[in-house]
Parts: C-alpha cells; sequence; structure tokens
C-alpha cells in the first residue's frame, strides 16, 4: 500500500515508517522537524529511512492546508496514519495556542485530504491523558472523557469528536488510538525517561512529582508500532445498526473505533527510577516534589478491546525495555557505563 505517516521524524513516526517499509508499502512522511526538541534526533531519525528508494519526505507543516492538500493531490495515499502533533503536558500549560493550531487545525487538514482523495483508512494518535479526572482503574474506553485536565489532553479528545463527525457524515473509516506513556530507543528528550536518564548520566538532580508515587502504563516502542500496524490493517466497517446515540464513547453505527494501545501493567514512577539507575550504574539525586497541575496521578490501560479486535499483545517487560533503551542512549551520546567510569578513576 502507499501510507502517508505524518510525524515521520518523531519518536513513533519514525519507528512505524521503518516497519512499514520493512514490510513492502511504499511510506509518503510528512515533518517539519521544529525545534520542540533538538531537531539533531529528528534528523537522526530520519537518516534511517529518508534514503530508502520506497519512502518520500515532504518538509510541511500540517497547520498549512495548502501544503496538506498538495501532499494529498500528489501522492493519493490509500491510508493515513496521523502522528504529528504538539506534544507534552506541560508545554500546554504556557504555549496553549500551539495546541489549538497544531491538534485541531491540522488535523482537520488531514482530515479534509482524506475526504478529498477518499482514504481507505485513518488512523490517528490520540493520548491516554482524555481520561482527566477519570479515577476508575484499569481506564477503559467506554468510560467518560468529558472532564480533561489540560489543553493537549483537550485537543486529542476534540480529534476524535472531528474523526467522528468525518465517518459518520463521509463514511470514512477512523481509529483512534490513546497511547500509555511510550518509551524506548529513539525517544523522545521532553519525556520523563529520556530526562531523568540524561541527569543520572551526568550527576544532575531529577524533579519527581507526586513523590514519585505515580504509576504509568509505560509501553515499549516495539509493542506500540505492532500495534499500530495491527490496526491499520483492521479497517473499522459501517455497522448501519442502531442510531449515533444507541452507542457508547467506544463504538458507533459510523466506521469509527477508539482503542487503548498500552502495556496493561501500570509501574510506579520509583521502579521505573531504579531500573533507570540499575542500567546507568548511578544513583540519581531525587527532588520530591507535589503533583504538577495538569498531571494525571495513575494511568492504567484496559487493552482488552483491541486484544480482541486485532490481536494485539504486548511482550516487553520493564526491565528489558529501560536495559535497551540506556543501551541506546548511551551509545548515541557517546556515553561510559557510570559503574565502568567509577571503577576506571
Amino acid at each position: 500500500m502507499r501510507i502517508l505517516v505524518t510525524g515521520s521524524a518523531g519518536f513513533i513516526g519514525s519507528e512505524l515508517t521503518l516497519q512499514l517499509l520493512k514490510r513492502g508499502d511504499e511510506v509518503v512522511g510528512i515533518d517539519n522537524m521544529n525545534d520542540y526538541y533538538d531537531p539533531a534526533l529528528k534528523r537522526a531519525r530520519l537518516e534511517r529511512h529518508i534514503d530508502n528508494p520506497k519512502y518520500s519526505h515532504v518538509y510541511a507543516d500540517i497547520a498549512n492546508n495548502g501544503d496538506v492538500q498538495d501532499v494529498f493531490a500528489e501522492y493519493k495515499p490509500e491510508r493515513v496514519v496521523h502522528l504529528a502533533a504538539q506534544a507534552g503536558v506541560r508545554y500546554s500549560l504556557s504555549h496553549p495556542l500551539e495546541y489549538i493550531r497544531s491538534n485541531v487545525l491540522g488535523f482537520a487538514h488531514i482530515l479534509e485530504g482524506c475526504r478529498a482523495f477518499s482514504v481507505e483508512h485513518l488512523v490517528y494518535a490520540s493520548s491516554s491523558s482524555v481520561y482527566g479526572a477519570n479515577e476508575s482503574m484499569p481506564f477503559s474506553t467506554k468510560d467518560n472523557v468529558d472532564h480533561p485536565l489540560n489543553m493537549y489532553a483537550a485537543t486529542k479528545k476534540s480529534n476524535e469528536s472531528m474523526a467522528h463527525a468525518y465517518s459518520h457524515l463521509y463514511g470514512i473509516p477512523t481509529t483512534g488510538l490513546r497511547f500509555f506513556t511510550v518509551y524506548g530507543p529513539w525517544g523522545r528528550p521532553d519525556m520523563a525517561p529520556y530526562k531523568f536518564t540524561s541527569s543520572i548520566f551526568s550527576g544532575d538532580p531529577i524533579n519527581v512529582y507526586n513523590y514519585g508515587r505515580h504509576r504509568r502504563d509505560f509501553t515499549y516502542i516495539d509493542d506500540i508500532v505492532m500495534g499500530v500496524e495491527r490496526v491499520l490493517d483492521a479497517v473499522p466497517l459501517d455497522t448501519q445498526v442502531g442510531s449515533v446515540n444507541s452507542y457508547g464513547p467506544d463504538s458507533s453505527s459510523a466506521p469509527w473505533r477508539i482503542y487503548n494501545i498500552g502495556n496493561q501493567e501500570p509501574v510506579e514512577l520509583l521502579t521505573f527510577i531504579h531500573e533507570l539507575e540499575e542500567n546507568v550504574g548511578a544513583e540519581a539525586e531525587m527532588i520530591m516534589l507535589p503533583l504538577q497541575p495538569g498531571d494525571l496521578p495513575d494511568t492504567y490501560a484496559d487493552v482488552e478491546e483491541l486484544i480482541a479486535a486485532t490481536g494485539y499483545s504486548p511482550t516487553t517487560p520493564i526491565s528489558t525495555g529501560v536495559k535497551r533503551f540506556v543501551a541506546w542512549f548511551r551509545d548515541y551520546h557517546g556515553l561510559e557505563d557510570r559503574r565502568a567510569a567509577r571503577l576506571d578513576g
């Protein structure tokens, strides 16, 4: 197939692109390579697949509708995986309009491209953040998500509603994936695993919010990519049974679906930090702080619906995932094992 992947120099987008190319698909990637975090990391990810003859890259901003429609018109993708977005919960506290621009307006441009060129299936990134003030565990797609705690979550919730409108009105099959704390090699520098690892290597203190009692459903990148790939191949059908109002939050008579995608095994933040310490070979200096505004105390994915629909099966335990991530981090930054460094000294 010819598949459009937005955010193809991003963490998930780059890994997914490699997998799609490996299985023989043709991939068109869009990424504007912005400086929200170090563009050098984005370039390094992109270099892994930009010379593949089945890959075409477009440097464009999804908030620019002309650029987006030009890509659809030139390449006519059969399916789309939309991962480009303004990410980060804490950044949304100070830059809310950036999230409207990229995550709402940009998503509208993608939907319009899918409508104009009869795309077979749109898979897009939502987030576990949409669960907001929900205290029921594990988070289920049947739960109400009407109380987001930050603008990032609010824009992702709006994406799900916008997708439903397009699926209902125009018959465009859409599937939203609520990602749960993705980590692994080539991960984002603004996320806790990367920030903590960098600080432990450098000997700098780390801020540990909620006194380390957060629980997160850390999900390894390979498991995420496997899930996205399976969802992409499972096009939702228009059931034409019942009215729109006869369905729950996770289902519809339109060809529209929502799934959680996580590891289904939440881990306390302190436990995750201890795994990092073990693999770095040094202890973290932790500054314990209260819960930050906009943060969720816990995340825990119920992925039974995704398993039933696609056979999704996350297999990477935290111990394995953290080991691989730290090994990549050490290699990418040219760092030594802190234990070996101490012995040499």
